[in-house]
């Protein structure tokens, strides 16, 4: 009984705070979809396994028909593709996949056919059989490149509450007024600025800062966001950041 309204507690909290916690490998912001297109039914359960404990959420195709109707209505973030599937084949898919990095998972091993198939959109090859943990590494790699590109294209990114970042020069202005961040403070902002309205627990902000910041540690997390808060007040007048107490933070509205 006592269990039982712990998880109905935690459930409460989690709906009304919108917090994301992560159970695998991928911290569950922004979860990220990857299309596994295999007409082998053992190899794609594998990889939509191994995919799924990784956090990844997965769509499945068998065929290169079947994967022109999925991708009329779904955009992953990520493709998997074999070559040799019935129908259309992977060679004939890929120049008609645009904006969406492709990694092609073949048994073929021909450096020419891999070479054709790098010029015709694909941005990286892995030779089967493979190595989970390489494969997982190389996705990683292109997801992190597609999120870099995606924000490089995007320029300035915001919050309705007066606060803008300039992705390219990493300026941050409140109502106009610039406002001078340390590199850790302004990891904190944009992860902050990415998730609007979510609760961001401290230990998925740690690691997903990391990437950017490594020296930032649970003991001087606290610091870095007393500084950004105090910071952010100072250009606007108010409040920027709300701490949602034993659970993390995120950005009040204006």
């Amino acid at each position: 009984m006592l269990l039982f309204f712990f998880l109905l507690y935690d459930l409460t909290i989690r709906k009304r705070f919108g917090i994301l916690i992560s159970t695998g490998g991928v911290f569950g912001l922004n979860m990220k979809t990857i299309a596994v297109i295999d007409d082998d039914v053992y190899i794609g359960d594998m990889l939509e396994e191994l995919l799924r404990k990784e956090g990844y959420d997965v769509l499945r195709a068998y065929s290169g028909t079947e994967a022109l109707y999925m991708l009329g209505s779904s955009t992953p973030d990520l493709i998997l593709l074999d070559l040799m599937l019935p129908g259309l084949s992977g060679e004939a898919l890929l120049p008609s996949i645009k904006d969406i990095p492709v990694i092609v998972v073949s048994a073929k091993l021909d450096i020419d056919n891999k070479v054709e198939l790098l010029l015709s959109g694909a941005v990286d090859y892995i030779t089967k059989p493979f190595d989970p943990k390489e494969l997982l590494a190389r996705i990683a790699v292109h997801l992190r490149l597609s999120a870099a590109k995606s924000e490089q294209d995007c320029g300035d990114e915001s919050f309705d509450c007066g606060i803008l970042l300039d992705m390219a020069a990493r300026g941050v202005f409140v109502n106009g007024v610039a406002v001078h961040l340390t590199r850790t403070e302004y990891a904190i902002l944009k992860l902050l600025i990415q998730n609007p309205n979510q609760v961001i627990t401290k230990s998925l902000l740690l690691d997903r800062i990391s990437r950017d910041t490594p020296d930032c540690t649970e003991s001087s997390l606290k610091v870095h966001i007393s500084n950004l808060h105090r910071k952010l007040r100072d250009a606007g007048g108010r409040e920027y950041i709300e701490s949602v107490w034993g659970i993390g933070f995120r950005l009040i509205k204006g």
